[in-house]
């Protein structure tokens, strides 16, 4: 490592990217650990399929640089393991024996790149930071939508059912038929839903059943 390296590596914090490397050549990972540390990004480096499944998954925007080659499970079988773990981290391949079915079966998998060796620096630079960024979307995402998802926890049944209706387009005396209640009670559990939600406006909770999933049918509504 050089000394601009681990100036730059010092001044990470535990809130920046990960770059975990996986590849079976000690030379490798010093190369590629030096190269993402030049740029001030967070290395986590390994030797084999095993020893990174035994690691928690960051916490924080990451990506994975794959060797397709490895000891044991070779790094497409590594790639079905952590979807099968529901691990999500961006992967990009990098391998000295490349073929056409290997990049079809990757980028199918979701690889957001592959390349072959030698690869420039900047071209996996480039590669790292679109993955990372790419899995700072997805987690702000989740974070988003597991919000709703709570708040949506939150509610009675009664305010679900309203809800559902509501998001499906039916006005407030419409839901009071179908539900067998007062205008003026339809009209109160809507004001309620709509702050315990974080709603704005109808349009706003609509979207957030569109998250969730909700149906817009009067189907699950128990009357």
């Amino acid at each position: 490592m050089t000394d601009h390296a681990e100036q730059r590596q010092a001044r990470t914090s535990a809130d920046d990217p990960i770059v975990m490397i996986v590849d079976d050549d000690p030379s490798m990972r010093r190369a590629l650990t030096n190269l993402f540390q030049s740029v001030g990004l967070r290395v986590e480096a390994f030797g084999s399929a095993a020893e990174i499944m035994e690691a928690k998954p960051p916490v924080v925007p990451s990506c994975l640089v794959l060797d397709i080659r490895l000891p044991g499970s070779s790094g497409l079988d590594l790639q079905a393991d952590l979807a099968k773990a529901n691990i999500h981290t961006p992967i990009i391949f990098i391998t000295g024996h490349g073929d056409i079915p290997m990049t079809v079966r990757a980028m199918k998998s979701g690889a957001v790149d592959f390349l072959t060796k030698p690869v420039r620096d900047q071209d996996m630079l480039d590669a790292v930071r679109a993955a990372i960024e790419r899995d700072r979307k997805r987690r702000d995402t989740e974070k988003s939508v597991s919000g709703v998802r709570s708040r949506f926890e939150g509610l009675t049944a009664r305010q679900r059912d309203i809800l559902t209706l509501v998001a499906s387009g039916l006005m407030n005396k419409q839901v009071a038929a179908e539900l067998g209640l007062a205008e003026i009670t339809v009209k109160i559990y809507r004001g309620q839903i709509m702050r315990k939600m974080g709603a704005k406006s109808l349009a706003d909770l609509v979207r957030m059943t569109e998250t969730l999933g909700i149906p817009r049918t009067r189907g699950n509504v128990q009357t």
